[in-house]
């Protein structure tokens, strides 16, 4: 009898190499999926993700090694080519039309047509299988695609991508917009796609995600690779070593000594809300914030954790309840009175209550404080030299970027540069919305390091993230939000991890607990 032969990837990379004008962004990468798997993707921004992704979807040629699809060589001029090759792909923004409906959108470009032009009914019956082939058969076809949520929309960009049913399905950060519960929907979609035989290449930066979807990893640093696991032999510490190039000791020791931190709550607050809320948008609720203290916001997508930041930053009104700051009761009408007050925001959606993409980085670093002072007193040039020259070196900027339209810069560096414009106002209270969202690992260990540093000098921080393992890692206390409405209260300490809070919001609505 001969020896069984190792099954053959149905894409293959090998040696390949892509030069951009700088920069070499893939040098000598090899890279396999296989059939009925779920290959991640790992590394920080700039790695070479996006590249490898473009090899094989078909908009970067390479120019050194081979791209082979069964075993023959393949070279793509085009979407087009990888699309013929049995090849698809679903970004991170669904590349959807909202006036349309969701039929039109899966078989958009795919219509039946018939004698008289194109043929709605087997055009919706074909969009219907192609559902179906997902386990989404209680979509309607006909559904405008506005109507739809967020993790429905994604799902609708999964299945114009199968409507072909492709062998290869590159998934590129598909989660990133998705709750919790949108996103296990996802995971069982993508679940079923590996039992039919697809192969998916998945690409998160949610490190939870990759862990409990993919079966193997290959890692990426620098456009090299670093090497190829099965997902099951590698722990999410060695992961993220291997992802930075450096030992994570660090990020270890800052959930220590956070869990390790006892904050004396018996001083005046720096921030305290009284029955605080808006009719239709947030319940009643009282918060309290020490200097020194970070109070972390868990809930899922829609509980009223932004809500909570827009009423306390000024951003949106509150029209009931009463809100301190240091003790004094004000009204915070605008956010340029939060501002005056050192309450400042670094907002969830950087794309469009953030950065000004025109401007460089220089001038959106010192916009908050230009503001606070007026425009009719310009900061002096050696001022504004000195404060950003200041926040380069405490959140590790690098100094050829500030010149530049910050819309050109990475997510990281952008997340960076909307901490330092919060914090050149010096402010008393600090609103942290999703501020590690869609950037790299060491991005993330810069700005969570940062925070706790913040925290130690005085300054009262409101955190929130998607990620629950970040609220616990950074928060003394946590506030648990569902339905817009306070449920509960948490002391962090050793004995809290995100179990504590996922079971807090899975459980039936009632009153508050404080724990």
């Amino acid at each position: 009898m001969t020896a069984d032969r190792a099954p053959e990837p149905v894409v293959r990379l090998e040696s390949i190499t892509v030069e951009f004008p700088g920069a070499r962004a893939l040098d000598g990468v090899d890279f396999r999926l296989f059939a009925g798997e779920v290959h991640a993707v790992m590394g920080e921004n700039a790695a070479g993700k996006s590249t490898l992704v473009g090899v094989i979807t078909g908009t970067h040629a390479p120019d050194a090694g081979s791209v082979l699809v069964d075993g023959e060589p393949r070279r793509f001029s085009g979407v087009a080519d990888s699309r013929a090759a049995g090849i698809a792909t679903v970004f991170q923004e669904a590349q959807l039309s909202p006036n349309l409906s969701v039929a039109e959108n899966v078989m958009l470009g795919r219509e039946r047509r018939g004698r008289f032009g194109i043929d709605w009914r087997r055009t919706r019956t074909d969009a219907a299988e192609a559902l179906a082939w997902l386990g989404l058969e209680d979509l309607d076809p006909k559904t405008p695609l506005s109507l739809l949520t967020p993790a429905q929309k994604q799902l609708v960009a999964l299945a114009r991508a199968v409507v072909d049913e492709p062998r290869v399905l590159v998934l590129d950060e598909p989660t990133s917009s998705l709750d919790v519960a949108e996103v296990a929907t996802l995971m069982r979609v993508i679940r079923g796609l590996r039992a039919r035989g697809v192969a998916i290449l998945f690409i998160s930066h949610f490190l939870e995600q990759a862990f409990a979807i993919s079966d193997r990893m290959t890692v990426l640093r620098g456009g090299r690779r670093v090497g190829e696991y099965a997902t099951r032999d590698l722990d999410r510490a060695d992961l993220i070593s291997k992802m930075l190039g450096k030992d994570i000791e660090s990020l270890r020791a800052l959930g220590s000594e956070r869990k390790a931190h006892h904050y004396a709550s018996d001083g005046q607050p720096a921030l305290q809300a009284s029955d605080l809320g808006r009719r239709g948008e947030l319940e009643q609720m009282d918060i309290e914030i020490q200097r020194g203290e970070i109070v972390g916001l868990a809930g899922l997508r829609g509980s009223g954790r932004t809500e909570v930041a827009s009423l306390l930053s000024g951003t949106v009104r509150a029209d009931s309840g009463a809100l301190w700051i240091d003790g004094e009761q004000v009204q915070l009408r605008s956010p340029s009175v939060a501002l005056r007050h050192r309450i400042a925001l670094s907002a969830e959606n950087r794309g469009t209550h953030g950065i000004i993409g025109e401007l460089t980085a220089r001038e959106n670093m010192i916009l908050s404080l230009q503001a606070l002072r007026g425009w009719s007193r310009p900061l002096a040039p050696a001022e504004a030299s000195a404060l950003v020259e200041t926040y380069v070196e405490a959140l590790h900027l690098d100094p050829a970027d500030l010149d530049r339209p910050v819309g050109v810069l990475s997510g990281g560096t952008q997340q960076k540069i909307l901490l330092a414009r919060a914090l050149a106002v010096r402010p008393h209270v600090l609103i942290l919305d999703e501020p590690t969202r869609g950037i790299d690992i060491a991005a993330k260990v810069d700005v969570q390091r940062r925070i706790s540093q913040l925290a130690g000098d005085g300054v009262a921080v409101v955190f929130i993230s998607s990620e629950l393992e970040e609220v616990v890692r950074l928060s003394d206390r946590i506030i648990v939000l569902k339905d817009r409405e306070k449920i509960g209260e948490l002391s962090n300490g050793p004995g809290v991890t995100v179990d504590t809070v996922v079971e807090m919001i899975a459980a039936e609505l009632g009153h508050s607990v404080e724990l």
